[in-house]
């Protein structure tokens, strides 16, 4: 362990969960966030030395990506799904690519995150850890509002558990004033899989929308297990609830233009599978 001024730089992971334990510290792992608000009085616990956090490795079930692996690092590695490509692709420029990490987005809170979208709708669960042991716990239950997390003052995230199989067939869409460069003004990302002709998941999520990103499974469940024919007959329905449950926030832009937004993305994604 090296101890500076402003924090403290540890190679290994029971190391840095003792000094989470201990001390009042900020954890910094590419500090893309961190940097742009940087205080005099902040106490870091570097991360981005310790090898625990800087695996992508599979077994059976889950991509495991440790939360310091950078955006480039997941970009680059044959593991990852296609989706969660997509999304790094349009995220921020190559300098913040390579320092960026997968944790500092989702442990960041916001609900312009572009890989927490992507989390968000794989069903992906987070693995925190404490000297004491570890929980595991859906992406969805790890917010409660802007900038809010259940995390706790002894607790580092440690890896993001991505679901293997049912990703191939997607949709994404950011939505900004660039192509690239630039944050979300609504973002959506869908996976839809049938089986013998039967909707087997219909999973939808919507970012820079409101304080969390949106997902409304109640709403997702009344397509699982129907024919496409079947769903075709209560899309107007279908798409009149998701109407009703989206309620945008103001920010950057009205909140109609966001609504509208939302609503032609759920559309199209309902047309290019069919339905």
């Amino acid at each position: 362990m090296v101890t500076f001024s402003n924090g403290y730089l540890v190679d290994n992971l029971a190391d840095a969960l003792k000094i989470r334990s201990e001390i009042d510290v900020t954890p910094y792992a590419g500090g893309t966030d961190l940097m742009v608000d940087a205080k005099e009085d902040a106490v870091y616990l570097f991360l981005n030395k310790i090898p625990e956090l800087r695996r992508i490795y599979s077994d059976e079930q889950y991509l495991h990506i440790g939360a310091a692996c950078t955006y480039t690092e997941i970009f680059e590695n044959s593991l990852s799904p296609q989706i969660l490509k997509d999304a790094i692709d349009y995220l921020a420029a190559p300098a913040i690519r390579n320092m960026g990490t997968a944790g500092g987005n989702i442990c960041n809170a916001s609900p312009k995150a572009d890989t927490a979208l992507i989390f968000y709708v794989a069903d992906a669960k987070l693995r925190i850890c404490n000297t004491s042991g570890e929980r595991i716990l859906p992406i969805e239950d790890f917010y409660v509002g802007r900038g809010k997390t259940v995390l706790q003052k002894d607790e580092l995230l440690v890896e993001i558990l991505v679901p293997k199989q049912g990703l191939e067939h997607y949709y994404y869409k950011k939505v900004g004033a660039r192509q690239a460069l630039a944050i979300s003004r609504v973002a959506f990302a869908g996976i839809f899989t049938t089986e013998n002709g039967i909707i087997t998941r219909c999973a939808m999520a919507f970012g820079s929308v409101a304080d969390t990103v949106l997902r409304f499974r109640d709403l997702e469940a009344l397509f699982v297990g129907k024919s496409i024919a079947e769903a075709k007959s209560i899309r107007s329905q279908f798409i009149a609830n998701y109407e009703q449950a989206i309620v945008p926030i103001r920010g950057r832009v009205s909140a109609e233009y966001r609504k509208s937004v939302c609503m032609n993305l759920l559309e199209d994604f309902l047309t290019q599978n069919g339905i």
